[in-house]
């Protein structure tokens, strides 16, 4: 999971420490510094020692590979859950990497054990008791552990590193001695002492919180960390260079460059939908997906935007805060996938509660943003199996919405008039905006769409629908062919048909 799903997962994550684990259980958590595609930065280390759990921390593609072996090993050895910690750029790389054989491990047999795995009050704390004791031997086990390796070369400078800040550090130091950590909770605090005190100067580099260096001060050892190197964003080679070695970047102007933010597909569908909802100038709580574009220009839609699940809670805060004014809406926006997720409590809040509040669901049958996982609302399971779809218009009138309709996005009148019903209802209104994701069905609509010079007035109208296969050539609006998917959005907001279809 990314790291905010810990945040998610941390619930059971805090227990199964207690109750420790049948045969191995590994996670992965991937933080992402420098917010590449999250909503936050936070350094899930702090998860590991939180939970008082193994976490490993791998520093290229060979050893993400090894280290899972090497951290199911782990699991089973000290009954505990283990965190396999990793960062954007581990998961993005790329490298070669030796296989080896497979060992055949059997299952285990399952023996009933309340006494271990039924958490009420009087078994729980004497598992934390266990809980100590193990921490106290994962502490031995490091000290020795081949993962914490020390390569010995400056007597001067030392170096202590983790994960893929062990690789920039190796560029940025090339004859400094290395503590490399592949084991970061518990630390090795006996090694960590050694290589400390048989080096001069040692310098601990770390992305985000400095977790490894407070342990390391709390001993009351000395390094250089936080205090030279940024705890925000990622760090680099030339970071590394310019804050611990007084080399200055050189000057590249990315300011002058253009913005290219990120945008949603030529044909999304999703895109249709906040067309509409614009002209109603209602609060629009968002929630996160591809959708979650749509707070940039030139659709400038979303009010909030906060965490998975968030949007329909959220929109129920609005409108009890604006319940003075009657004339003011508001709109909760949600994928399907991120309904399922951890909407539908908030649905049914909703309902219970007797808000007035539209819902819309922006159902194009896939977990998009993500890469294109399927989901209950898929029709296929993880397996690959085809199965009747979550139904959501069903769901929802289940859960008691009074105002239940699915449209199709493209459809812009259709849907301008189901969004003013749902607006209009006095309650939960609930509109299924339905329309597959054009990347995993691109051959939905016939042709592509051309604009014709002689009808164009050059209102440029067509561009604020934000579609980047429309662009500007010459001072001219012109449609990129290789782009379009032709979901005629543009023909259908141009006020002089100067847009048309050609197959």
């Amino acid at each position: 999971m990314k790291h905010v799903g810990l945040n998610v997962a941390s619930d059971a994550l805090m227990t199964a420490a207690y109750t420790g684990v049948n045969a191995g259980m590994v996670f992965i958590s991937a933080d992402d510094p420098g917010m590449h595609s999250s909503q936050n930065e936070q350094d899930n280390r702090i998860f590991a020692r939180f939970a008082q759990i193994m976490m490993l921390e791998p520093a290229s593609s060979q050893e993400a590979k090894d280290y899972t072996q090497s951290a199911f090993m782990l699991s089973e050895q000290f009954d505990t859950p283990v965190m396999l910690r990793m960062t954007t750029r581990i998961c993005h790389g790329k490298g070669i990497v030796e296989l080896y054989d497979r060992s055949a491990i059997e299952a285990k047999e399952y023996v009933k054990n309340p006494h271990k795995f039924v958490m009420i009050p009087a078994n729980a704390r004497l598992r934390h008791v266990v809980v100590k004791e193990r921490f106290r031997a994962m502490c031995e086990y490091v000290e020795n552990s081949p993962l914490n390796l020390v390569e010995e070369n400056d007597p001067d400078i030392g170096v202590i590193s983790s994960g893929v800040c062990y690789q920039y550090a190796r560029e940025s130091f090339p004859t400094a001695s290395f503590l490399k950590l592949g084991i970061t909770h518990p630390l090795p605090m006996k090694k960590i002492a050694q290589f400390i005190k048989s080096h001069q100067t040692v310098y601990v580099v770390e992305e985000l919180e400095p977790f490894i260096e407070e342990q390391i001060r709390a001993a009351g050892l000395q390094v250089i960390g936080k205090q030279a190197l940024p705890s925000i964003g990622e760090l680099s080679v030339e970071i590394l260079n310019e804050k611990l070695h007084g080399k200055a970047l050189p000057h590249k102007g990315v300011d002058s460059l253009p913005g290219r933010p990120p945008v949603m597909c030529a044909g999304c569908p999703h895109r249709a939908v906040f067309n509409v909802l614009r002209k109603y100038r209602a609060v629009i709580s968002g929630d996160i997906g591809c959708y979650t574009l749509s707070t940039l220009p030139p659709l400038n839609s979303m009010d909030s935007v906060l965490c998975m699940g968030a949007s329909i809670g959220m929109a129920q805060g609005y409108v009890r805060a604006f319940k003075e004014d009657k004339s003011r809406r508001v709109v909760s926006v949600l994928g399907d996938s991120t309904f399922i997720h951890s909407g539908i409590p908030s649905l049914v809040n909703a309902v219970y509660n007797r808000t007035r509040l539209t819902i819309v669901i922006l159902d194009n049958s896939i977990t998009a943003m993500t890469g294109h996982q399927d989901n209950p609302g898929s029709g296929k399971t993880l397996a690959g199996d085809h199965v009747e779809p979550l139904n959501f218009e069903n769901l929802a009138r289940a859960i008691g919405a009074g105002f239940v309709r699915t449209v199709d996005p493209i459809e812009t009148e259709s849907l301008d008039q189901v969004i003013r019903e749902a607006m209009e209802f006095e309650g939960v209104s609930v509109v299924i905006a339905k329309r597959p994701c054009v990347l995993v069905e691109p051959n939905q609509f016939p042709g592509i769409m051309k604009i014709d010079k002689e009808l164009c007035t050059e209102c440029r109208i067509c561009l604020r629908v934000g579609c980047p296969s429309i662009s500007l050539h010459d001072q001219q609006v012109t449609i990129d062919p290789n782009l379009c998917f032709g979901c005629s959005l543009c023909k259908q907001v141009c006020p002089q048909d100067a847009i048309q279809r050609i197959v």
